[in-house]
């Protein structure tokens, strides 16, 4: 009788870890695809800026782009506050 009475309890707990491991594996997707597309930049950026290429660039007026930047970095570096109180 016990094991059916927490088996609930149990359940909820589960949707809980499974909720958590979803959230962290969006963050890492996030993370991966920040730097992707920082690498992307700066490698556009040095091709438009280096010879031959940029005789290219210049000639159908293709400029350098701004690196992602953001103002406090440990801002986004902390995951999202999750609150399942009630209220």
């Amino acid at each position: 009788m016990a094991v059916s009475e927490r088996y609930p309890s149990l359940k909820a707990n589960q949707g809980f870890s499974d909720l958590r491991v979803q959230l962290e594996g969006t963050e890492n997707r996030v993370t991966v695809a920040r730097n992707r597309y920082i690498q992307a930049v700066q490698a556009y950026n040095v091709l438009t800026r280096s010879f031959p290429s940029n005789l290219t660039a210049m000639l159908f007026s293709y400029q350098p782009k701004p690196t992602f930047a953001v103002q406090n970095e440990a801002a986004i570096s902390t995951p999202p506050v999750v609150d399942f109180g009630k209220k």
